[in-house]
């Protein structure tokens, strides 16, 4: 939808329902220990990713994707 919050229609109706995928039991490098919500980082084959600020507040380390990576590779040869 290209101006989900326009009209009557309450903008959520217009989210992928398939969009929140959450992983539990990740191995990450201990680095990402010390990491802070304004540092991103890239995750091999995955995409970019940043803390959770709210998340990160409770004392949990939860990476949300801003930018997936492109598969561009599976289509071409599909």
């Amino acid at each position: 939808e290209a101006s989900p919050d326009a009209g009557d229609a309450d903008f959520t109706s217009h989210l992928n329902p398939d969009s929140l995928q959450r992983l539990t039991d990740c191995v990450v490098e201990p680095s990402l220990r010390t990491a802070t919500p304004t540092d991103s980082f890239q995750f091999e084959r995955l995409g970019y990713f940043c803390i959770d600020p709210v998340e990160h507040a409770a004392g949990r380390r939860v990476f949300n994707r801003t930018v997936s990576l492109r598969d561009s590779w599976t289509k071409k040869r599909g």
